[in-house]
């Protein structure tokens, strides 16, 4: 038990030698024409080196914002503020879901094309095949990036049990605990397992999570890139590694989420129910809707 409290100590301790030298040093991991800087950035990508360096930075900003209430309502705010932004702009997606799949039914049934071509500066002329796959892309884009969009605006479906029949400050410890013991791991776990499987399907030899730096600066000198882009027909959407890189993504905005309920739930049961929603920004359809939940 004394070795894992001491190893734990350690690691947060060189977390801010870690930092300090990737920040001086960002030619050993961000120079991706040496091949050696590429297997760096695969190891610490997923590293408990990079780990401790953002729970370090979480403990401190943390801290800080207990001492300085004002500076946590600002981080809740930039936080809640890039899922939505993120959410907004992504979720128009769904319309060219729609729009592009009316396409491809006029395109295949009443012109019988082979192929369509959409031309942005320049042209791309892809099968039709390609083109219905690629819808696939969409509805992962939407699932992914407004994930954390639709957590702020409270748009998830709860199974509740107890939340509703408890105190408010109840409730807020229950969010604090949720958002530090479920959401947190989880975003870690699948960063974690989603940053190997991105990397094995771009680079070969393939790198694995049990691979130690040193392994990996060797397998080097045989690497070279393969980027993943075999689809699943002959002439059907071949960027399936682009689901890899969402993955990803979607696992640090849930990371940084979890912060921002964190941060807010701890916030409002401090200050009450008057603080309940404090500078959330939550999206209205009108009247209409302020309607509908009067008579509810």
């Amino acid at each position: 038990m004394l070795d894992a409290i001491v190893w734990f100590f350690q690691n947060i301790a060189m977390s801010f030698y870690n930092f300090g030298y990737a920040v001086t040093h960002p030619g050993l991991w961000l120079d991706w024409s040496d091949k050696q800087a590429i297997m760096r950035f695969v190891y610490y990508g997923g590293s408990k080196e990079f780990f401790f360096i953002v729970f370090t930075t979480f403990l401190m900003v943390t801290i800080y914002g207990l001492w300085r209430n004002s500076f946590m309502w600002a981080c809740v705010r930039a936080l809640e503020g890039l899922a939505n932004t993120i959410g907004r702009f992504v979720a128009w997606a769904g319309l060219l879901m729609v729009l592009q799949q009316i396409i491809i039914v006029f395109m295949q049934r009443i012109f019988t094309a082979a192929e369509i071509s959409f031309a942005f500066g320049a042209p791309l002329t892809k099968d039709v095949s390609w083109w219905a796959e690629e819808l696939k892309f969409y509805n992962a884009l939407i699932v992914t990036l407004c994930a954390t969009y639709t957590f702020v605006q409270g748009s998830h479906v709860r199974v509740d049990l107890i939340y509703s029949k408890v105190k408010f400050r109840t409730q807020r410890s229950i969010d604090m605990f949720g958002s530090l013991f479920f959401m947190m791991p989880t975003a870690v776990l699948v960063w974690m397992y989603g940053w190997f499987y991105l990397w094995r399907h771009l680079i070969v030899p393939k790198p694995a999570a049990s691979h130690t730096l040193e392994k990996l600066l060797k397998k080097s000198q045989a690497m070279r890139w393969n980027v993943e882009t075999i689809g699943f027909s002959p002439n059907g959407f071949n960027g399936y590694f682009l689901f890899k890189i969402l993955l990803i993504t979607f696992a640090g905005l849930v990371f940084l989420q979890a912060i921002a309920f964190f941060y807010r739930s701890y916030l409002e049961r401090k200050e009450g129910p008057a603080s309940a929603g404090k500078y959330l920004d939550k999206d209205s359809l009108g009247a209409g809707e302020e309607a509908y939940e009067g008579t509810h």
